[in-house]
């Protein structure tokens, strides 16, 4: 059972996400591919921007619309194994930078 001041856990990573550390809402269903209104999940800062950096608004509204479906793909389940030993508050700049996926072949 969570104890009542423990800070929210991010689904991607399972780390706590503690007050003042970078965070945000990430869209399931991006807004503009149909999830405006949709469920939200409270992300790291570092996890949404890998996310966002891996995959495009179409795949993430086609193929990785859950926790579970993102977990599993293979450059973001390296990156879980990556920032699960690092602290809560952690972050840093995404490699790659954003929206990398359009650079890819």
């Amino acid at each position: 059972m969570d104890q009542p001041d423990a800070p929210p856990l991010c689904p991607l990573c399972d780390r706590p996400i503690p007050p003042g550390a970078p965070q945000s809402l990430h869209h399931l269903v991006p807004k503009l591919r149909g999830g405006k209104g949709g469920p939200t999940v409270l992300l790291h800062q570092i996890c949404h921007n890998e996310i966002h950096a891996t995959l495009s608004e179409a795949e993430l509204a086609r193929s990785y619309a859950s926790i579970a479906a993102l977990r599993a793909h293979p450059r973001l389940a390296t990156f879980i194994a990556w920032v699960a030993i690092r602290p809560p508050d952690f972050h840093a700049k995404t490699a790659g930078g954003r929206r990398a996926w359009k650079s890819r072949r």
